[in-house]
């Protein structure tokens, strides 16, 4: 098993810290299996069947949670985890450490990637990009990284979500970034992704709505889609092969 230090890049880049409840909840069993597992569960469902991902970057890879369950859904060579906390090795080291395959970290900005282009076999972005300040940016650079034929496991929290009381009272969002359902599949399409209808989900789940699941939990139905504004986007982006 490898584990690198990380390589410091430009710390000049916009970058909002979380605040001490949210660092908390990530650590938390709900966000390991009602968050984190929960999406990735969905996304593996989008995927197409055959496909081979023997380098995975993990964009915001917080804590370093998603390691494991990457290592052991895929089976990469290696996983590349980026965060633009400059704590990264404190925060993600030990999940580093643990994991069974190598994993690598860095501190950088993903609207502003070192890599060359055509790197990497899977980008994942698990509930990183709402922290983006530059999402156009960097949803071109998962575009330039990726090879042709790589997929983009994106999960992501809506403006709806993200703009909701309680969230803004105890997390820190750039809260003038924040998109739609339709924007976030908008983006990913303009920027030169296949994104067909049957690679998107959009579950709307219990800790995403302003009630946090209680109106469901005394019988009252959860609105269809097309009569409520979505919460959650979960998409898998394929780079088309090149001609």
């Amino acid at each position: 098993m490898q584990h690198r230090r990380n390589a410091k890049i430009s710390s000049a880049f916009p970058f909002i810290e979380e605040t001490r409840f949210g660092n908390w909840f990530l650590k938390s069993d709900t966000w390991k299996v009602h968050v984190l597992r929960r999406a990735l569960n969905d996304l593996q469902g989008l995927l197409p069947a055959e496909g081979r991902y023997p380098l995975i970057l993990d964009v915001g890879c917080g804590f370093g949670h998603s390691f494991a369950e990457l290592a052991q859904r895929f089976q990469p060579e290696k996983i590349i985890g980026l965060d633009a906390d400059p704590g990264i090795e404190h925060r993600a080291g030990e999940a580093a450490r643990l994991c069974n395959r190598p994993v690598e970290l860095m501190f950088g900005n993903a609207a502003d990637m070192p890599w060359p282009d055509a790197t990497f076999d899977m980008v994942y972005c698990h509930q990183s990009f709402h922290h983006i300040v530059e999402q156009e940016a960097a949803m071109q650079e998962f575009f330039r990284v990726l090879k042709p034929g790589g997929v983009l496991l994106f999960a992501e929290s809506t403006r709806k979500y993200i703009h909701s009381l309680p969230i803004k009272l105890l997390f820190r969002h750039p809260m003038d970034v924040q998109k739609t359902a339709d924007e976030y599949i908008a983006m990913m399409r303009s920027t030169g992704f296949s994104l067909p209808d049957q690679r998107i989900s959009l579950p709307y789940l219990w800790w995403s709505r302003i009630d946090i699941g209680f109106l469901e939990w005394i019988g009252r139905p959860v609105p269809p889609q097309g009569q409520r504004e979505e919460t959650l986007v979960n998409a898998v982006a394929i780079k088309p092969q090149a001609n």
